[in-house]
């Protein structure tokens, strides 16, 4: 059986999402109408490699910190919009641990880099064949690339439209803050939460992840 492939983020599927999530019930009508249209912004252009290498550098860090340490990297290849697997695993391990990765991170980077080479990591025609899972099967393979890294992968490069990146800290605490629980729901009830939200989960963390910490 071939998995469906759910990947619309146009401006009339945004505000079919809107429509279907704040018909869920009154914490959602209120909290949409509070945020506004969805504005999630997704870069279709990237190659799956770049894509996974991006999410890697930003993992557990806050934004402007994982700029910062992609900026130092890019920096490293003038002449490149962005270093090609082959160029990434030519430089010196001790020229990008500077940049500000962990041992950890530049064992994943670099092992990213030699799974491209290896035809692993599928290029970006090949990606979006495939199904979710299937993605999320062949990429978590590798050292350091969990769920989470492909789903933002799948949500960001390949637009999927219904991906609920149920480990996320900011989706767990954001459905808490939206109900109002003592605390947050394991990652194996947030998925089971968010399955009434289906076709739109992806629009769903967006607007999980604007909930204001308190």
């Amino acid at each position: 059986m071939t998995t469906s492939i759910t990947a619309d983020l146009s401006p009339r599927a945004y505000l079919q999402a809107e429509e279907f999530l704040s018909g869920r019930d009154a914490d959602w009508t209120k909290h949409i109408l509070s945020v506004g249209p969805c504005r999630h912004e997704a870069k279709p252009a990237r190659e799956s490699y770049e894509a996974l290498i991006r999410a890697i550098a930003y993992q557990q860090l806050h934004a402007k910190a994982g700029d910062a340490i992609l900026a130092r990297l890019l920096a490293l290849y003038p002449d490149a919009v962005f270093p090609s697997p082959q160029q990434l695993l030519a430089t010196d391990p001790e020229l990008q641990r500077v940049c500000g990765f962990s041992a950890p991170k530049l064992t994943t980077i670099r092992g990213i880099a030699q799974a491209a080479v290896d035809g692993i990591v599928p290029n970006r025609g090949e990606a979006l064949s495939m199904s979710d899972e299937a993605l999320i099967e062949r990429l978590t393979v590798l050292r350091g690339v969990g769920r989470w890294t492909v789903e933002m992968f799948l949500i960001y490069t390949l637009q999927r439209s219904d991906i609920l990146p149920a480990d996320d800290f900011g989706v767990r605490e954001g459905y808490r803050q939206l109900k109002g629980l003592p605390k947050a729901p394991t990652p194996r009830q947030m998925r089971e939460i968010g399955e009434a939200w289906r076709p739109w989960r992806t629009m769903a963390a967006w607007y999980l992840w604007r909930i204001p910490a308190r």
